[in-house]
């Protein structure tokens, strides 16, 4: 069984243990977060297509922890000028572990 959900504007492909990285939600690790915006269940070949959402679908995954990504360098530069800017950037992370999908 698995779905496709609709977290923090991104969709993920989510089954039962499953554990993924999402953009930062606001919970504390521990705590117990729940989705409805399910856009598609499938339950071992009966497909459920929402339009746009599965009406009483809802996942439920726990907080493991808040994490941050790879650096990633922003150089700016024009050439001839002397104008050079270098910024890095890190993207805040929680990783998420689903526990159940109630169809």
């Amino acid at each position: 069984m698995f779905a496709i959900v609709t977290i923090a504007g991104q969709q993920f492909k989510v089954e039962e243990g499953k554990t993924l990285f999402v953009h930062q939600l606001a919970a504390n690790a521990g705590d117990s977060v729940s989705f409805d915006q399910v856009n598609l269940i499938d339950n071992n070949g009966a497909v459920q297509v929402g339009k746009p959402f599965v009406g009483s679908a809802k996942v439920s995954a726990t907080v493991i922890s808040h994490d941050k990504g790879d650096k990633v360098i922003v150089f700016k530069k024009k050439r001839r000028k002397g104008y050079r800017v270098k910024n890095g950037h890190r993207q805040s992370f929680t990783r998420i572990k689903i526990d159940s999908i109630i169809a």
